[in-house]
């Protein structure tokens, strides 16, 4: 039997990868790694998570993705006439995620200053999946994961998309990619990627949805008001911004 880890970790990305074209209002590239204990998931998060959409909408099959509750979207395109249950929810939610027991890890890439500084810079998103990857192993590390397997979820944008990221993925873990730290071994882990739609409705893919954005703004405009960032700034273990 595998020896399966204490820790199920859960992956989203806020803004575009690209290099070529880059957003003015939005010039930054962010990853976020959701650490989470699996009895903690199992018995806290879920129950959490499940009882806000039923008290909301009296089911489940909602989605939360940060820029339809943003927008007022989809699901809750009823919010825009009803502002009260808007706050009832948002109040549920900033009390859920507060609750929350987990470890973010997170890189943010400002794509300008890659573009300035090096002549032929790397997809920002194998940048900041390499940093997050680092530091998710040392974070595991003092966990006593030591030859345990940990599976990383990522939401799944397509075949092709999947096969790119999986491929980069396995490099990383097979130390075919540059580190910081001479003395990474990602051999010491068994790290394993697992790709799921945004319609599986994962609880664990919704919590990183929702993290992702927050910390992205928190470096692009730190002296904007951010009230989803003040909570889960708390359980930040790590914040890289490159370059």
């Amino acid at each position: 039997m595998p020896n399966y880890s204490d820790y199920i970790v859960f992956a989203d990305e806020s803004g575009d990868h690209g290099l070529v074209s880059i957003n003015p209002q939005f010039p930054v590239f962010a990853l976020a790694f959701c650490v989470v204990k699996v009895d903690d998931y199992i018995n806290s998060v879920v129950p959490d998570m499940q009882r806000l959409k039923f008290s909301t909408w009296g089911h489940d099959s909602v989605i939360f993705h940060e820029r339809d509750i943003r927008k007022s979207e989809k699901d809750f395109v009823p919010f825009r006439i009803d502002p009260v249950r808007r706050a009832n929810f948002l109040d549920g939610l900033n009390s859920v995620m507060d609750k929350v027991r987990m470890n973010i890890i997170a890189s943010v890439i400002d794509k300008n200053s890659l573009a300035r500084e090096y002549e032929t810079p790397s997809n920002p998103y194998e940048i900041a999946l390499l940093l997050c990857m680092e530091r998710l192993l040392r974070h595991l590390l003092d966990e006593g994961q030591l030859g345990k397997t940990v599976h990383i979820v990522f939401e799944s944008r397509g075949k092709r998309e999947d096969a790119d990221l999986e491929a980069e993925f396995r490099k990383i873990c097979a130390g075919q990619v540059g580190s910081d730290f001479r003395d990474m071994d990602f051999t010491e882990i068994c790290f394993e990627p697992i790709f799921t739609r945004k319609s599986a409705n994962s609880v664990g893919l919704q919590l990183a949805d929702l993290v992702a954005r927050p910390i992205a703004l928190s470096v692009l405009r730190p002296n904007q008001d951010n009230r989803a960032y003040d909570i889960i700034r708390p359980k930040i273990w790590d914040l890289e911004i490159f370059p």
